[in-house]
């Protein structure tokens, strides 16, 4: 990987009286980089400090977050759970014990009487409510069809936190053996308890992966050992912030655990991300001969916008979730929101700082010295001068091939785009066959003893048990209706048994048995015929198929919101970047068309169940509702990230020299290797997320590195020069009064347009500085 960050890859040289000063010859600081450059050590000790407070304030926050928020909050799903929990707790029991008789029958003598035994006890433990068994009452969908397994189910009582302390008690004490049986513990509250405890421990690995591996790519990017530690500073920052920031939130309302990957590998890669623009451009200015307070000063006022408008925009792809009920898609804006701004601020206060007081230091420790000894030997009369010069050599080459690439698109346009544009709609299509469903047992690795239960459950019990649907009746009713209530249920063609009703006063519920598996179609159709089955009182149907069927309603109804909010927004930015009406659309569609390949692989990798084995998961043959709204907001927002950083440079280059054609190539040679860079880093952080043992974490990371990959790699070198080439100087049209609007409020990476007493003076200057 070459270097990205020497100025003498290609770039223009300034107009101005030098690097970072205005026309006048005076550096024209703002409110922030006067602190940070005055103040260097004080904005350090400043930002130091505060880490440390967030380090204390995140404390433990992985043990306040929760592992459901699936469910819409205000579907009737939901609210006929909460009645049924309450009224009729044994109706949604969240704890199994999968009793073992081995070679005996379920039915033997000391087997019941062990189980009964076991069962009589689960019964007293506080904080345990609505126990049963197949011993108790001879369900025949508690028993295993081969007649050596059979269940006791019972409910933990309180919230998350509370039921997982609980089952931490319970569970040493009854998993195991008891007499002539053994006892595996499962069931909802267990697969929770598994997922946070193996999410917790594949967090810290993927960091451990991550950040040896992250680093020694920056060192090859940067070359400097000094340089490479400073991005690796922004991001823990950023990360610890994160955590203290989703710690305060938990006291208001419920996080979800998986917002702790978003907020490794956000925090890592836009940390990266950003400061690898900032340090890069600030090499630049020092290699054109500015100062340290100079050069920074500079590099805030142009790569400093930049970092900035990203962060932005990667910003207003996350809130999009916030529109959604589910507390699981809102975790993640919360977490996104957090580190995207806190690594935007830590890459344009802590970084600077750090930047003032190292100077030309930033430089110092190039490890890769050990590998190019016949290349030292050669500068070492030369100084420091002479490394950079030869540093820029090399970065002119790396960005000469990018140029090149560039060139050869632009002459071949029509061919790149079409062929570029079928490549990724033929890697979206196995998305066209996605099928939605619920997360559950399956998420965690086969060996996990939830994952156990649930699979012994699911293959050798009738009826799906835990899997049925609820019925739940209120309001005053004889006996003779509910019966002629059960027999119109019953009729159904896709119920299998129904039991009940259970009655306490004018409540009462009903057990619905579907013909097939708990969430497939034909339980999801069920749903529906229940709810619009007539009855003579109020009805609410729950359970998991229930869930599923509201879920997806609620994200449906939202989603053309959300994505209208991203649509819009991403717009606005884009065109306050460009003052082009055609280059936001063209920004918002090519984005969109870089994720096919993400949703096709999830499709074809998790849904279908290829690379399984490869991977190590169990695929459930369906996609958890939630994950691509999920996908879409990361990946569209990272993607728009590296859109800036290209547009931002053709931009200023259009601006400077009116050619459309050279602008973009001039784009793509300065940015390409910078943006590769960028992504190749990022992509490896979710790898290592990635390699989580729960599911939905190993397809959010490996499906976002894709997604990042084909954004950097296909589409922002191949397609936007391709289309750029194609729409020609119409690219930068506007009307006359948008035009307007962007000369006063529009934003560029280029340097702000000399007031005309600074032209004037520029004009004397040169008057007395000709020859003659």
């Amino acid at each position: 990987m070459s270097e990205v960050n020497s100025a003498d890859d290609g770039e223009r040289p300034d107009r101005g009286g030098g690097p970072g000063r205005d026309p006048g010859g005076g550096v024209r600081l703002g409110g922030w980089t006067r602190f940070v450059t005055a103040r260097p050590r004080l904005s350090l000790l400043v930002a130091l400090l505060l880490t440390a407070l967030a380090v204390v304030a995140g404390g433990g926050v992985a043990d306040r977050l929760g592992s459901g928020g699936w469910e819409d909050p205000a579907a009737q799903s939901t609210y006929a759970t909460k009645v049924l929990e309450r009224e009729f707790p044994g109706s949604q029991p969240n704890l199994l014990l999968l009793v073992d008789s081995g070679r005996r029958s379920v039915d033997a003598p000391s087997v019941a009487a062990e189980a009964k035994r076991l069962a009589a006890r689960l019964a007293a433990e506080p904080g345990v409510t609505g126990v049963g068994s197949y011993w108790q009452s001879g369900a025949p969908t508690l028993r295993a069809e081969d007649g050596h397994e059979a269940l006791v189910a019972a409910r933990i009582t309180g919230d998350e936190k509370t039921a997982s302390e609980t089952l931490d008690r319970l569970a040493p004490t009854y998993r195991g053996a008891h007499g002539p049986v053994k006892v595996k513990v499962g069931g909802p509250v267990a697969v929770r308890h598994e997922m946070q405890t193996t999410i917790r421990e594949d967090l810290t690995r993927a960091e451990l992966i991550a950040l040896p591996v992250t680093l020694v790519l920056l060192v090859m990017v940067f070359g400097s050992a000094v340089a490479a530690l400073l991005p690796l500073g922004v991001g823990i920052v950023a990360i610890l912030g994160t955590n203290a920031v989703l710690r305060g939130i938990t006291e208001f309302t419920d996080v979800s655990v998986f917002a702790m990957n978003l907020t490794t590998a956000l925090g890592l890669g836009l940390a990266i991300d950003y400061a690898l623009f900032i340090v890069r451009r600030f090499r630049e200015e020092l290699a054109t001969g500015a100062e340290p307070p100079a050069a920074i000063a500079a590099t805030l006022r142009t790569a400093g916008r930049t970092v900035l408008f990203s962060a932005l925009t990667v910003a207003v792809s996350l809130a999009a979730m916030l529109l959604f009920p589910q507390y699981f898609l809102r975790s993640f804006a919360y977490a996104g929101i957090a580190v995207v701004l806190l690594a935007a601020g830590a890459a344009l206060i802590l970084l600077p700082a750090a930047l003032v007081l190292l100077g030309h230091r930033v430089n110092s420790l190039d490890l890769r010295r050990v590998f190019r000894r016949g290349k030292s030997r050669e500068t070492t009369g030369a100084g420091a001068a002479g490394e950079r010069t030869a540093a820029g050599e090399r970065t002119a080459d790396g960005g000469a091939a990018w140029g090149r690439m560039a060139s050869l698109v632009m002459r071949r346009a029509p061919l790149f785009a079409v062929a570029t544009t079928v490549g990724l709609v033929v890697l979206g299509l196995p998305f066209l066959g996605v099928k939605f469903g619920t997360a559950d047992d399956r998420q965690l690795p086969s060996s996990a003893e939830a994952h156990v239960v649930q699979q012994h459950i699911r293959e050798g019990f009738p009826g799906s048990p835990g899997g049925g649907l609820e019925v739940l009746a209120e309001g005053r009713a004889t006996e003779t209706q509910y019966t002629a209530y059960k027999e119109r249920i019953a009729a159904l063609p896709e119920v299998r048994r129904v039991d009940g009703p259970l009655v306490k006063g004018d409540t009462a519920y009903f057990a619905v048995q579907p013909k097939g598996e708990a969430v497939d179609e034909g339980a999801q159709r069920l749903v529906g015929e229940l709810r619009a089955t007539d009855a003579p009182f109020d009805t609410s149907v729950t359970g998991t198929a229930a869930v599923l069927v509201d879920s997806k309603h609620a994200i449906a109804d939202q989603l053309p919101w959300a994505a209208g909010f991203i649509a819009v927004v991403t717009l606005f930015l884009v065109f306050l970047l460009t003052g082009s009406v055609l280059i936001p659309v063209q920004a918002v569609l090519l984005n969109a068309l870089s994720l096919t390949a993400m949703f096709g692989a999830v499709v074809w990798v998790f849904q279908d169940g290829h690379l399984s084995g490869l991977l190590g998961f169990t695929s459930s043959g369906s996609i958890e509702t939630t994950l691509p709204v999920l996908m879409f907001c990361v990946a569209f927002g990272l993607s728009m990230d590296y859109g800036v950083f290209l547009l931002s440079r053709i931009k200023e280059e259009y601006d400077r020299t009116g050619d459309h054609r050279d602008a973009v190539r001039f784009g793509l040679q300065r940015t390409g290797g910078l943006i590769t860079a960028a992504a190749v880093i990022l992509a490896v952080v979710m790898v290592a997320i990635g390699t989580s043992r729960v599911t939905n974490t190993k397809m959010l990371g490996l499906g976002i590195a894709l997604a990042v990959l084909m954004d950097a790699m296909v589409v922002r070198s191949l397609l936007v020069p391709a289309v750029m080439r194609l729409t020609g100087r119409a690219t930068w049209w506007a009307p006359a009064p948008l035009r307007r609007f962007h000369e006063r409020f529009g934003l560029s990476e280029g340097e702000p347009p000399a007031a005309p007493e600074e032209k004037e003076a520029d004009q004397e200057r040169d008057k007395v500085a000709a020859p003659g």
